[in-house]
């Protein structure tokens, strides 16, 4: 039996036919698939991504590429095109506002980078790179995985603040666990950088941790 819709019905073809706003989160997922596997179509491979991730793109999103590689009917080619996706819409978001964010005390830095890191699977560190205003310049992706002072290397954090001429830094990463509590390497690493900061004359203003929806400063707590 063939596994093709009528032509009317095909996602790219509705959204010729009635624009991308009527299509639901599947088809639009079935179009950057583009194909499917020998056995399902690119909607039902889409419809069954959605399924394993709970019914939400957010959801979907957040899961780790190398799971979306592994996920059947999709693969390294067509994982590579969710993540591009996911990554420009996160990026249009950004785009979309007409003033730098400021940041003024750690709440403001929670609810910038919240919604985009509090659901994540895996640890991601990142630094907003802060002009003399403190708005934010840049966030920047420095390592995916668990933190650790042999990934988060100075090198690498202060190279992407140097680029932006950051006035400034504030490091933040996630808990997938939901529990903000730093760990004994969470505070290792903030020591490293700070003292790394100090020597630029960079500093790093906060190191924030996000965990589903609580967070912990370390300026706050009085751990910087």
């Amino acid at each position: 039996m063939s596994l093709e819709s009528p032509p009317d019905d095909r996602p790219r073809e509705r959204l010729w036919r009635l624009g991308p706003a009527s299509l639901t989160g599947a088809e639009l997922l079935a179009i950057l698939l583009g194909t499917g596997d020998r056995e399902h179509s690119a909607l039902a491979v889409a419809m069954r991504l959605l399924e394993t991730s709970g019914g939400g793109l957010r959801r979907l999103a957040a899961r780790p590429h190398g799971e979306l590689q592994r996920a059947p009917g999709v693969g390294p080619a067509k994982a590579a095109r969710l993540v591009a996706a996911f990554e420009v819409a996160g990026r249009l978001m950004g785009e979309d506002r007409a003033v730098r964010p400021r940041v003024s005390d750690p709440a403001d830095v929670a609810r910038l980078v919240g919604p985009r890191m509090r659901d994540l699977a895996v640890e991601e560190f990142h630094l907003l790179a802060l002009d003399t205003r403190c708005r934010v310049l840049r966030d920047v992706l420095v390592t995916r995985g668990l933190l650790d002072s042999s990934l988060v290397h100075p090198r690498e954090v202060f190279r992407a603040a140097i680029a932006e001429a950051a006035a400034g830094i504030i490091l933040v990463h996630n808990h997938p666990s939901g529990d903000p509590t730093p760990s004994a390497e969470d505070r290792a690493v903030t020591r490293q950088l700070v003292a790394a900061g100090q020597l630029l004359d960079l500093p790093v203003h906060d190191h924030v941790i996000v965990a589903g929806d609580r967070f912990l400063s370390f300026a706050t707590a009085g751990l910087l």
